[in-house]
């Protein structure tokens, strides 16, 4: 991309909303002109500040007022939830979005009533709104295209993601939210496999559809492992017998036969019944075609380090694909329609 410059607001400060923002205000392309906040006690402070920056002019608000008038190129939009009336607001006042919302991956599997309304903002606005993510998102899209763009026959392409959640120190997201430590015939896994299926179906749908093998269906299944032994973990105890490893597969079916495969992993142990391949935390995709691969993705840092740098793993894509999305042709622009994105790491 060329140099020229844009201007960006950036909406939301969450974990990953803060690392945007930090983003933003560092690239060497970027101008922030708006932060918009739901916390009324971060009303007014420099946007700079708020993300462990010096001042840099920006303060935030709670009037989306303030950010039209701002009139950006893009928002990075980083919500928790998709508002409809905001984002069409935005996208009707001449400003680009980029967002990590899953549902965005494959427009066609939205309710059509809220295509409808996002691509007529679109329309009206001349603009684009793109999702990106990691996973879904990086995963289960980018990777998939770099990798199938040296095949001429896949047979099965299969995303494995483990997730090591030992050293999270979350009584309530461990063992309340998630499950862990319940006695196996206490955990159900069918909510959470049909939540995987709507997160990553469709990045799979997507995918398939560009390479041309659109899926017949897609299937969402769940199952547990229990701990062999009592187990002391940063979020307390796991008695042996109990959920220690729960795996979750979103399968996208061609032809009869399974063509891509999103598999997690996650564990508190490695030592279960029945016995689990359960690798370090990081991805492993295999291709299985006329020039197959086995790849493992890691995080060389430790654990401790996580929390520090996993939040970059999400928030850093949207902002590099800023100049991508303001370029695009208006409506709803997925990876497979959008350039290869690549950074601008100057200074």
């Amino acid at each position: 991309m060329d140099e020229q410059r844009y201007r960006v607001a950036q909406w939301a400060t969450g974990n990953i909303g803060l690392r945007s923002l930090r983003a933003v205000i560092e690239h060497p392309q970027l101008d922030l002109v708006g932060l918009y906040v739901y916390s009324d006690a971060k009303v007014g402070r420099d946007a700079g500040e708020l993300c462990g920056l010096d001042p840099v002019g920006v303060t935030a608000t709670r009037d989306i007022d303030d950010i039209l008038a701002a009139a950006p190129d893009c928002v990075v939009y980083m919500g928790d939830r998709a508002d409809i009336d905001v984002m069409c607001q935005l996208l009707e006042g001449g400003i680009n979005l980029v967002c990590t919302r899953s549902e965005f991956h494959r427009p066609a599997g939205l309710d059509t009533d809220i295509r409808n309304r996002i691509e007529a903002a679109c329309a009206e606005g001349g603009t684009t709104l793109h999702s990106t993510g990691v996973s879904p998102g990086f995963i289960t899209e980018a990777m998939p295209f770099v990798l199938t763009s040296i095949q001429r026959r896949l047979d099965c392409l299969t995303i494995e993601e483990f997730a090591d959640m030992s050293s999270r120190n979350s009584p309530e997201m461990i063992f309340k939210l998630m499950g862990f430590g319940r006695q196996p015939e206490d955990f159900d896994p069918t909510g959470t496999a049909q939540h995987e299926v709507a997160a990553f179906g469709p990045s799979l749908a997507m995918v398939a559809d560009a390479l041309s093998l659109p899926l017949d269906d897609i299937v969402g299944t769940g199952e547990a492992a229990v701990a062999r032994k009592t187990t002391e973990i940063a979020a307390g105890t796991v008695e042996a017998g109990t959920v220690a490893a729960q795996r979750f597969e979103v399968k996208g079916v061609h032809g009869g036969r399974t063509l891509l495969r999103f598999r997690a992993n996650w564990y508190l142990t490695t030592d279960v019944e029945p016995a689990w391949d359960l690798r370090e935390t990081g991805w492993h995709l295999l291709v299985e075609g006329d020039t197959p691969l086995d790849i493992d993705i890691r995080f060389p840092v430790p654990a401790e380090e996580y929390p520090t740098m996993s939040p970059g793993l999400t928030a850093h894509r949207p902002v590099n694909a800023i100049p991508y999305v303001v370029a695009a042709s208006p409506g709803i622009r997925t990876t497979a329609e959008l350039p290869q994105i690549i950074a601008n790491l100057g200074r």
